[in-house]
Protein backbone atom coordinates (compact mmCIF):
# COMPACT_ATOMS: atom_id res chain seq x y z
CA UNK A 1 0.00 0.00 0.00
CA UNK A 2 2.89 2.43 1.38
CA UNK A 3 4.55 1.53 -2.49
CA UNK A 4 1.77 2.61 -4.50
CA UNK A 5 0.87 5.37 -2.81
CA UNK A 6 4.56 6.74 -3.88
CA UNK A 7 4.22 5.29 -7.35
CA UNK A 8 1.46 7.54 -7.46
CA UNK A 9 2.90 10.25 -5.67
CA UNK A 10 5.48 10.40 -8.24
CA UNK A 11 3.35 10.35 -11.42
CA UNK A 12 1.11 13.08 -9.29
CA UNK A 13 3.94 15.81 -8.07
CA UNK A 14 3.30 18.50 -6.12
CA UNK A 15 3.95 22.04 -7.09
CA UNK A 16 6.08 22.21 -3.83
CA UNK A 17 8.16 19.04 -5.22
CA UNK A 18 8.50 20.57 -9.04
CA UNK A 19 9.25 24.13 -7.61
CA UNK A 20 12.17 22.15 -5.38
CA UNK A 21 13.46 20.87 -8.83
CA UNK A 22 13.46 23.50 -10.77
CA UNK A 23 15.28 25.39 -7.41
CA UNK A 24 18.35 22.64 -7.55
CA UNK A 25 18.58 23.08 -12.12
CA UNK A 26 19.32 26.76 -11.01
CA UNK A 27 21.75 26.36 -8.39
CA UNK A 28 23.49 23.78 -10.64
CA UNK A 29 23.30 25.88 -14.02
CA UNK A 30 24.75 28.38 -11.69
CA UNK A 31 27.14 26.51 -10.20
CA UNK A 32 28.97 24.87 -14.02
CA UNK A 33 28.56 28.90 -15.06
CA UNK A 34 30.72 30.01 -11.76
CA UNK A 35 32.92 27.32 -12.66
CA UNK A 36 33.60 26.87 -16.17
CA UNK A 37 34.27 31.28 -15.83
CA UNK A 38 37.29 29.94 -13.28
CA UNK A 39 38.31 27.94 -16.37
CA UNK A 40 37.24 24.96 -13.99
CA UNK A 41 38.03 21.07 -15.78
CA UNK A 42 34.35 19.63 -16.37
CA UNK A 43 33.56 16.24 -17.70
CA UNK A 44 30.37 15.71 -19.91
CA UNK A 45 29.32 12.69 -18.04
CA UNK A 46 29.27 14.47 -14.84
CA UNK A 47 27.42 17.69 -16.46
CA UNK A 48 24.84 14.63 -18.30
CA UNK A 49 24.22 13.47 -14.68
CA UNK A 50 23.75 16.92 -12.69
CA UNK A 51 21.00 17.97 -15.77
CA UNK A 52 19.24 14.75 -16.41
CA UNK A 53 15.91 15.84 -15.55
CA UNK A 54 15.92 18.99 -17.61
CA UNK A 55 18.17 17.14 -20.70
CA UNK A 56 15.75 14.24 -20.19
CA UNK A 57 12.48 16.72 -20.43
CA UNK A 58 10.85 14.11 -18.27
CA UNK A 59 8.01 15.84 -16.04
CA UNK A 60 7.51 13.13 -13.64
CA UNK A 61 9.14 13.86 -10.24
CA UNK A 62 12.22 11.60 -9.65
CA UNK A 63 12.19 8.81 -7.06
CA UNK A 64 14.13 9.11 -3.98
CA UNK A 65 16.91 7.29 -5.07
CA UNK A 66 17.13 9.42 -8.11
CA UNK A 67 17.34 12.79 -6.15
CA UNK A 68 20.02 11.35 -4.12
CA UNK A 69 21.79 10.28 -6.91
CA UNK A 70 21.36 13.54 -8.33
CA UNK A 71 22.63 15.30 -4.92
CA UNK A 72 25.76 12.98 -4.49
CA UNK A 73 26.82 14.11 -7.84
CA UNK A 74 26.31 18.01 -6.86
CA UNK A 75 28.23 17.77 -3.70
CA UNK A 76 30.95 15.87 -5.55
CA UNK A 77 30.97 18.00 -8.19
CA UNK A 78 31.52 20.86 -5.58
CA UNK A 79 34.34 19.60 -3.86
CA UNK A 80 36.57 18.66 -6.71
CA UNK A 81 35.42 22.38 -8.76
CA UNK A 82 36.60 24.17 -5.23
CA UNK A 83 39.80 25.47 -4.45
CA UNK A 84 41.47 23.36 -1.78
CA UNK A 85 41.26 24.81 1.54
CA UNK A 86 44.48 26.50 3.51
CA UNK A 87 45.64 23.90 5.44
CA UNK A 88 49.22 24.26 6.18
CA UNK A 89 49.87 20.42 7.75
CA UNK A 90 48.73 19.00 5.09
CA UNK A 91 50.86 21.28 2.23
CA UNK A 92 53.50 20.06 4.51
CA UNK A 93 52.92 16.66 3.92
CA UNK A 94 52.12 17.24 0.21
CA UNK A 95 55.84 19.51 -0.12
CA UNK A 96 57.88 16.50 2.04
CA UNK A 97 56.68 13.90 -0.14
CA UNK A 98 58.00 15.99 -3.48
CA UNK A 99 61.37 16.81 -2.14
CA UNK A 100 61.50 13.04 -1.72
CA UNK A 101 60.46 12.29 -4.80
CA UNK A 102 62.52 14.70 -6.15
CA UNK A 103 65.59 13.47 -4.39
CA UNK A 104 64.61 9.79 -5.52
CA UNK A 105 64.15 11.64 -9.51
CA UNK A 106 68.18 12.37 -8.85
CA UNK A 107 69.42 8.88 -6.97
CA UNK A 108 67.42 6.82 -10.02
CA UNK A 109 69.24 9.19 -12.53
CA UNK A 110 72.83 8.34 -10.87
CA UNK A 111 72.32 4.68 -10.83
CA UNK A 112 71.20 5.04 -14.68
CA UNK A 113 73.95 6.60 -15.68
CA UNK A 114 76.35 4.34 -13.74
CA UNK A 115 76.91 0.50 -13.97
CA UNK A 116 74.87 0.08 -11.09
CA UNK A 117 72.18 -1.70 -13.03
CA UNK A 118 73.78 -2.18 -16.40
CA UNK A 119 75.73 -0.68 -18.51
CA UNK A 120 75.18 3.21 -18.40
CA UNK A 121 73.00 4.51 -20.04
CA UNK A 122 73.59 8.03 -21.71
CA UNK A 123 72.19 11.06 -20.34
CA UNK A 124 69.61 11.64 -23.31
CA UNK A 125 68.45 8.05 -23.09
CA UNK A 126 67.50 8.66 -19.24
CA UNK A 127 65.84 11.74 -19.93
CA UNK A 128 64.00 10.44 -22.86
CA UNK A 129 62.85 7.82 -20.32
CA UNK A 130 61.51 10.57 -17.83
CA UNK A 131 60.04 12.29 -20.23
CA UNK A 132 58.25 9.00 -21.84
CA UNK A 133 56.71 7.64 -18.42
CA UNK A 134 55.74 10.94 -17.06
CA UNK A 135 53.82 11.49 -19.97
CA UNK A 136 52.27 8.34 -20.18
CA UNK A 137 51.43 8.91 -16.33
CA UNK A 138 50.11 12.54 -16.72
CA UNK A 139 48.42 11.01 -20.16
CA UNK A 140 46.53 8.90 -17.73
CA UNK A 141 45.72 10.76 -15.57
CA UNK A 142 43.72 13.05 -18.12
CA UNK A 143 41.64 9.99 -19.54
CA UNK A 144 40.36 9.43 -16.11
CA UNK A 145 39.94 13.51 -15.87
CA UNK A 146 39.13 14.25 -19.14
CA UNK A 147 40.01 18.33 -18.74
CA UNK A 148 38.74 20.72 -20.67
CA UNK A 149 41.95 22.19 -22.80
CA UNK A 150 42.12 26.04 -24.11
CA UNK A 151 44.41 27.71 -26.47
CA UNK A 152 47.93 26.82 -26.72
CA UNK A 153 50.59 29.06 -27.20
CA UNK A 154 53.02 27.15 -28.75
CA UNK A 155 56.21 29.43 -29.13
CA UNK A 156 56.15 29.45 -25.18
CA UNK A 157 55.35 25.88 -25.36
CA UNK A 158 58.76 24.74 -26.95
CA UNK A 159 60.55 27.51 -25.20
CA UNK A 160 59.83 26.11 -22.20
CA UNK A 161 60.20 22.39 -23.25
CA UNK A 162 63.60 22.77 -24.97
CA UNK A 163 64.79 24.55 -22.05
CA UNK A 164 63.20 22.03 -19.69
CA UNK A 165 64.68 18.98 -21.41
CA UNK A 166 68.32 20.47 -22.07
CA UNK A 167 68.11 21.64 -17.86
CA UNK A 168 67.02 18.05 -16.93
CA UNK A 169 69.90 16.34 -19.53
CA UNK A 170 72.63 18.38 -18.33
CA UNK A 171 71.75 17.58 -14.60
CA UNK A 172 71.28 13.96 -15.26
CA UNK A 173 75.02 14.44 -16.78
CA UNK A 174 76.32 15.84 -14.04
CA UNK A 175 75.03 13.50 -10.92
CA UNK A 176 76.45 10.59 -12.58
CA UNK A 177 79.84 12.16 -12.02
CA UNK A 178 79.67 14.26 -8.28
CA UNK A 179 77.71 13.92 -5.08
CA UNK A 180 73.95 13.73 -5.15
CA UNK A 181 74.14 16.65 -2.50
CA UNK A 182 76.22 18.80 -4.19
CA UNK A 183 74.50 18.34 -7.71
CA UNK A 184 70.93 19.21 -5.49
CA UNK A 185 72.52 22.18 -3.72
CA UNK A 186 73.55 23.31 -7.27
CA UNK A 187 69.82 22.92 -8.59
CA UNK A 188 68.38 25.35 -5.71
CA UNK A 189 69.53 28.09 -8.38
CA UNK A 190 67.46 27.69 -10.47
CA UNK A 191 65.29 30.79 -8.93
CA UNK A 192 68.07 32.91 -8.66
CA UNK A 193 69.26 32.73 -11.93
CA UNK A 194 65.81 32.85 -13.05
CA UNK A 195 65.71 36.55 -11.00
CA UNK A 196 68.52 37.18 -12.67
CA UNK A 197 66.93 36.58 -16.33
CA UNK A 198 63.82 38.04 -15.39
CA UNK A 199 65.55 41.90 -15.76
CA UNK A 200 66.08 41.65 -18.98
CA UNK A 201 63.24 39.43 -20.54
CA UNK A 202 60.74 40.60 -18.35
CA UNK A 203 61.71 44.02 -17.31
CA UNK A 204 61.60 43.09 -13.77
CA UNK A 205 63.07 45.66 -11.16
CA UNK A 206 65.33 44.26 -8.59
CA UNK A 207 66.14 45.50 -5.12
CA UNK A 208 69.05 45.44 -3.26
CA UNK A 209 67.92 42.17 -0.78
CA UNK A 210 67.40 39.80 -4.27
CA UNK A 211 70.56 41.40 -5.32
CA UNK A 212 72.32 40.26 -1.96
CA UNK A 213 70.62 36.29 -2.21
CA UNK A 214 71.61 36.17 -5.95
CA UNK A 215 75.61 37.03 -4.63
CA UNK A 216 75.21 34.56 -1.83
CA UNK A 217 74.07 31.54 -3.44
CA UNK A 218 76.19 32.00 -6.16
CA UNK A 219 79.01 32.12 -3.68
CA UNK A 220 77.87 28.42 -2.04
CA UNK A 221 77.65 27.61 -5.94
CA UNK A 222 81.38 28.26 -6.51
CA UNK A 223 82.28 26.78 -3.23
CA UNK A 224 80.38 23.39 -4.29
CA UNK A 225 82.84 23.82 -7.61
CA UNK A 226 86.16 23.52 -5.79
CA UNK A 227 87.91 25.82 -7.57
CA UNK A 228 90.66 25.48 -4.56
CA UNK A 229 91.37 21.85 -6.56
CA UNK A 230 93.30 23.85 -9.01
CA UNK A 231 90.51 23.44 -11.16
CA UNK A 232 86.22 23.89 -11.75
CA UNK A 233 84.88 20.39 -11.98
CA UNK A 234 83.24 19.63 -15.57
CA UNK A 235 80.30 17.35 -13.23
CA UNK A 236 79.92 20.91 -11.48
CA UNK A 237 79.83 23.05 -14.62
CA UNK A 238 77.13 20.72 -15.97
CA UNK A 239 74.69 21.20 -13.42
CA UNK A 240 75.97 24.81 -13.25
CA UNK A 241 74.39 25.27 -17.14
CA UNK A 242 71.57 23.03 -15.72
CA UNK A 243 70.54 25.54 -13.25
CA UNK A 244 70.86 28.66 -15.84
CA UNK A 245 68.87 26.97 -18.01
CA UNK A 246 66.38 25.52 -16.13
CA UNK A 247 65.99 29.16 -14.55
CA UNK A 248 65.45 30.11 -18.32
CA UNK A 249 62.66 27.82 -18.37
CA UNK A 250 60.98 29.27 -15.48
CA UNK A 251 60.68 32.92 -17.72
CA UNK A 252 58.49 31.11 -20.12
CA UNK A 253 56.98 29.35 -17.19
CA UNK A 254 55.78 32.14 -15.71
CA UNK A 255 54.23 33.91 -18.91
CA UNK A 256 52.63 30.53 -19.85
CA UNK A 257 50.80 30.49 -16.00
CA UNK A 258 48.92 33.86 -16.88
CA UNK A 259 47.67 32.38 -20.15
CA UNK A 260 46.65 28.60 -19.66
CA UNK A 261 45.88 26.31 -16.65
CA UNK A 262 49.01 23.88 -15.17
CA UNK A 263 47.18 20.44 -16.68
CA UNK A 264 47.50 21.66 -19.89
CA UNK A 265 50.71 22.65 -19.47
CA UNK A 266 51.92 19.94 -17.93
CA UNK A 267 50.61 17.58 -20.26
CA UNK A 268 51.83 19.78 -23.39
CA UNK A 269 55.19 19.84 -21.97
CA UNK A 270 55.91 15.86 -21.20
CA UNK A 271 54.46 15.90 -24.56
CA UNK A 272 56.65 17.57 -26.31
CA UNK A 273 59.55 16.84 -24.46
CA UNK A 274 59.03 13.53 -25.27
CA UNK A 275 58.95 13.79 -29.06
CA UNK A 276 62.12 16.07 -28.27
CA UNK A 277 63.82 13.82 -26.32
CA UNK A 278 63.31 10.66 -28.49
CA UNK A 279 64.84 12.44 -31.18
CA UNK A 280 67.65 13.59 -29.83
CA UNK A 281 68.57 9.75 -28.78
CA UNK A 282 68.43 8.08 -31.38
CA UNK A 283 71.69 7.90 -31.78
CA UNK A 284 72.49 6.73 -28.43
CA UNK A 285 70.03 4.57 -27.12
CA UNK A 286 70.54 1.28 -26.56
CA UNK A 287 68.41 -1.89 -25.05
CA UNK A 288 68.37 -1.29 -20.77
CA UNK A 289 68.35 -4.12 -18.85
CA UNK A 290 65.25 -5.13 -17.05
CA UNK A 291 66.34 -3.13 -13.78
CA UNK A 292 67.14 0.00 -15.84
CA UNK A 293 63.77 -0.21 -17.04
CA UNK A 294 62.25 -0.06 -14.10
CA UNK A 295 64.44 2.65 -13.07
CA UNK A 296 63.34 4.46 -16.21
CA UNK A 297 59.31 3.55 -15.32
CA UNK A 298 60.03 5.13 -11.38
CA UNK A 299 61.82 8.16 -12.76
CA UNK A 300 59.25 9.24 -14.92
CA UNK A 301 56.05 8.42 -12.96
CA UNK A 302 58.35 10.07 -9.23
CA UNK A 303 58.31 13.52 -11.59
CA UNK A 304 55.29 13.52 -12.24
CA UNK A 305 54.19 12.53 -9.09
CA UNK A 306 56.40 15.36 -7.87
CA UNK A 307 55.17 17.91 -10.04
CA UNK A 308 51.47 16.94 -8.42
CA UNK A 309 52.53 17.08 -4.64
CA UNK A 310 54.72 20.49 -5.06
CA UNK A 311 51.17 22.37 -7.08
CA UNK A 312 49.23 21.04 -4.25
CA UNK A 313 51.51 22.16 -1.69
CA UNK A 314 51.37 25.28 -2.72
CA UNK A 315 47.86 25.36 -2.97
CA UNK A 316 46.87 25.08 0.31
CA UNK A 317 49.77 27.25 2.10
CA UNK A 318 51.56 30.58 1.46
CA UNK A 319 54.95 30.16 -0.44
CA UNK A 320 56.77 32.07 2.44
CA UNK A 321 55.67 29.18 4.81
CA UNK A 322 55.85 26.18 2.26
CA UNK A 323 58.77 26.89 0.06
CA UNK A 324 61.51 26.73 2.93
CA UNK A 325 60.16 22.68 3.48
CA UNK A 326 61.03 22.61 -0.03
CA UNK A 327 65.09 22.44 0.90
CA UNK A 328 65.12 19.29 2.97
CA UNK A 329 65.25 17.69 -0.49
CA UNK A 330 68.96 17.95 0.12
CA UNK A 331 68.27 16.00 3.10
CA UNK A 332 66.51 13.17 1.43
CA UNK A 333 69.74 13.53 -1.23
CA UNK A 334 72.34 12.53 1.31
CA UNK A 335 70.05 10.10 2.54
CA UNK A 336 69.75 8.07 -0.61
CA UNK A 337 73.60 8.72 -1.38
CA UNK A 338 75.08 7.24 2.20
CA UNK A 339 72.56 4.31 1.31
CA UNK A 340 72.89 3.28 -2.21
CA UNK A 341 76.88 4.64 -2.89
CA UNK A 342 77.98 5.07 0.14
CA UNK A 343 78.87 8.85 -0.23
CA UNK A 344 78.92 11.62 2.55
CA UNK A 345 79.20 15.08 2.12
CA UNK A 346 82.10 16.49 3.24
CA UNK A 347 82.60 19.68 5.15
CA UNK A 348 82.97 21.92 1.47
CA UNK A 349 79.58 20.58 0.48
CA UNK A 350 77.91 20.96 3.73
CA UNK A 351 79.19 24.60 3.45
CA UNK A 352 78.31 25.59 0.16
CA UNK A 353 74.67 24.14 0.33
CA UNK A 354 74.23 25.85 3.39
CA UNK A 355 74.94 29.35 1.60
CA UNK A 356 72.96 28.62 -1.13
CA UNK A 357 69.94 27.41 0.98
CA UNK A 358 70.46 30.87 2.57
CA UNK A 359 70.09 32.88 0.07
CA UNK A 360 67.53 31.07 -2.06
CA UNK A 361 65.22 31.34 1.18
CA UNK A 362 66.12 35.06 1.64
CA UNK A 363 65.31 35.09 -2.31
CA UNK A 364 61.80 33.36 -1.05
CA UNK A 365 61.19 35.73 1.67
CA UNK A 366 61.49 38.54 -0.32
CA UNK A 367 59.54 37.55 -3.05
CA UNK A 368 56.55 36.58 -0.52
CA UNK A 369 56.84 39.76 0.98
CA UNK A 370 56.63 41.75 -2.24
CA UNK A 371 53.56 39.32 -3.07
CA UNK A 372 51.48 40.31 0.20
CA UNK A 373 52.57 44.04 -0.41
CA UNK A 374 50.70 44.01 -3.46
CA UNK A 375 47.67 42.04 -2.50
CA UNK A 376 47.26 44.79 -0.04
CA UNK A 377 47.69 47.28 -2.65
CA UNK A 378 45.16 45.16 -4.79
CA UNK A 379 42.44 45.59 -2.13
Amino acid sequence: MQRSQCCAAAKRPSQHCLEKVETKQIIVADKKQACERRGADLTSASVGDLFIFHESGNTAFPSQCEAAIVLSKLATYSALMSKPSHSPMVAVAFMLSATAFIAATMILAKTLGTDTLGPALHPLQISQGRFLFAFLGILSVAAVVRPTFTTRHWPLHLGRTFCGWCGVTLMFAAVAFIPLPDATAISFLNPVFGMLLAIPLLGERVGKWRWCAAFMALAGALILLRPGQGTFQLAGLLALAAAIILGLELIFIKKLADREPPFQILLTNNALGLCIATLAVLPFWIMPTLAQWGALISLGLLMAAAQACFVNAMARADASFITPFSYITLLFAVLYDAVIFAAYPDATSWLGAAIIICGAALLAWREAKAHRAMRKTRA
